[in-house]
């Protein structure tokens, strides 16, 4: 049996964040209904780094999958009508709304709970539901700027550089899946539904809380440097540092080990701990300066054997190859009607309790239309009559005739 197994979830969120949190409890068993505009996600139509696909999009894909597809139109009186009949039948709705968007359509938790009192309804933001940055785009790089963490790994006189993929949604989908749970477990335990508000901001912020803590409670400010370092409040080295072919990443290495390896007892007129912070740069420098002599592969061996803590810097490509990640079995494979073999990164616990994993892949849009509407007790010839006037959306598997 899979943990979440007879647990039904209305997922009505798009791009990232709320898609990625309904797909976690879709890999834990829950039945995820994506419910999404007669003209599918907005995601499904945007591709992202120009990975459009044949008919949906790399990253519709990745955060898609164990759903099925329900179309339709939820301006339509009729359309909001057949939500509400599957709210009293859900367990978890998610949604990720502009604020007021949600009390428009008549899907806000007020509305909802008067329909389902046991209802765990998460709604996600950027900023907040309320207060002065409630109606500002919740975009990923915004926050990561606002959030105080690019002080952090920056250089005198250079940009702060924002992290090379979407940090504050990935943080609030797992927020946002949290915190369903938790509800769910409440409920399981009361009988009691809740509204659970989740936003990027908060997420982002409390994910830095060492960080952020060390400023707050310890006083010490965060300083660019002028050499490679990653880390304001980490002791150098601590970055990514090139060689003479390519990088590696360096961390918490200590001065007479760099000696040893390197040859050079110019490391040994500094303490690790006393100096790592007060001679950052100097200390970079002489790393650097003594990398560039040899190639990754020849420093990682050296290093490693020294007890230094030492890594390889991947591409996506190089990733998958690492025989860690494949003993993990990190990333899944499937095969999906339009886009054939996809492979994508799994869910990143298990569970003893937990059945295998079986992972289905994202639905194409409507796929599953007439199979929900079939399970709310509709017949064949009304949803018949629904797609015709628009208030749904039924994909139809193209003739033998187009697929030659």
């Amino acid at each position: 049996m899979n943990v979440l197994e007879g647990i039904r979830v209305l997922d009505l969120s798009i791009a990232m964040a709320g898609p990625f949190a309904a797909q976690k409890l879709a890999d834990l068993g829950a039945d995820v209904i994506k419910v999404e505009p007669v003209t599918g996600e907005w995601q499904r139509h945007v591709s992202a780094g120009g990975a459009r696909g044949n008919a949906v999009n790399a990253s519709f894909l990745s955060l898609n999958r164990n759903k099925r597809s329900l179309s339709m139109n939820l301006k339509d009186p009729e359309g909001r009508a057949l939500l509400h009949d599957l709210v009293r039948g859900a367990d978890v709705f998610l949604q990720n709304y502009r604020p007021g968007v949600a009390d428009r359509l008549g899907v806000d938790y007020t509305t909802l709970r008067e329909l389902k009192p046991d209802l765990v309804y998460v709604s996600m933001s950027g900023y907040g539901s309320t207060g002065p940055y409630a109606d500002r785009p919740g975009q990923d790089v915004l926050l990561q700027a606002m959030s105080g963490a690019l002080a952090s790994a920056r250089r005198h006189g250079e940009a702060p550089r924002p992290a090379p993929f979407f940090l504050a949604d990935a943080i609030t989908a797992y927020s946002a899946f949290e915190g369903a749970m938790a509800a769910l477990f409440h409920r399981e335990r009361t009988g009691e539904g809740q509204l659970v508000e989740v936003n990027m901001l908060d997420s982002i912020i409390a994910a830095q809380m060492q960080e952020i803590s060390v400023a707050t409670v310890g006083g010490v400010r965060q300083e660019p440097t002028d050499q490679i370092h990653a880390h304001s409040y980490i002791r150098a080295p601590y970055g990514i540092f090139p060689t003479s072919d390519s990088h590696l990443a360096l961390s918490f290495a200590e001065m007479d080990a760099l000696a040893e390896v390197f040859g050079d007892d110019r490391f040994l007129a500094y303490d690790a701990e006393r100096d790592g912070f007060t001679h950052r740069d100097e200390i970079s420098a002489l790393v650097t300066e003594n990398l560039a002599a040899n190639t990754t592969a020849h420093w990682l061996d050296e290093l490693a054997a020294a007890g230094v803590w030492v890594g390889p810097v991947y591409d996506y490509t190089q990733l998958r190859d690492d025989p860690q990640v494949r003993h993990n079995g990190s990333f899944v494979e499937y095969q999906h009607p339009t886009e054939g073999t996809v492979v994508t990164p799994g869910f990143t616990f298990r569970l003893s309790a937990q059945d295998q994993e079986v992972y289905r892949p994202a639905p194409l849009n409507g796929q599953h239309t007439q199979e929900v509407l079939l399970e709310l007790g509709l017949t064949i010839d009304r949803i018949a009559e629904l797609e015709s006037s628009g208030t749904v959306h039924r994909h139809r598997r193209p003739a033998l005739s187009q697929l030659s």
